[in-house]
């Protein structure tokens, strides 16, 4: 589950180091007469600078549900979680989104980890990419070359791949 915003990775064009943005989950709205943009306000971590990742591009008033106007006039942190995450944000802006250490796992308990199989079904409260190995080894309280011989093994065993990244919901039998 997320424990903060994750940081945006992109250039930062008043410092030639600064290439990640921390989200202030603030918006700024303008309106043209009809038209509205919004923009999710972004610092950079070297400098400080403002960034805008747009949200809203001269879209007409009437076309944006009245809650949705509501929640940026207020600034939302749920609706900036969401539009970080929103991949036709993310091409607009051409931002990747960092999420290191912004997760936590919560495993329910240290009580499965004496047992000789475990049955485990992981779900994700937000679509964070992170590494299956990682959470099986953090889960379980193993290190992660461990956890890559054990499935070298057959001892884990899933349906989906445990090399790569996943940021969906999966299962996982543990045989120790």
């Amino acid at each position: 589950m997320p424990t903060r915003l994750p940081l945006v990775r992109r250039r930062c064009h008043a410092c030639a180091t600064g290439r990640r943005f921390r989200a202030t989950g603030k918006f700024r709205v303008n309106a043209h007469h009809k038209l509205l943009d919004a923009w999710l306000l972004a610092l950079c971590t070297d400098c400080g600078r403002t960034a805008k990742l747009t949200v809203l591009e001269r879209v007409n008033v009437r076309s944006v549900p009245p809650g949705t106007l509501d929640r940026l006039h207020h600034n939302d942190i749920g609706l900036a979680a969401a539009l970080l995450q929103d991949p036709a944000v993310q091409r607009r802006n051409r931002v990747a989104l960092d999420w290191t250490g912004a997760w936590r796992l919560d495993t329910g308990g240290t009580d499965h980890l004496d047992r000789e199989v475990v049955d485990v079904a992981v779900r994700f409260t937000a679509r964070i990419p992170v590494r299956p190995v990682r959470l099986v080894a953090e889960g379980c309280g193993l290190a992660r070359a461990e956890v890559e011989r054990l499935a070298e093994e057959g001892r884990l065993v899933s349906a989906v791949r445990l090399t790569g990244r996943l940021a969906g919901d999966f299962t996982f039998t543990l045989k120790r």
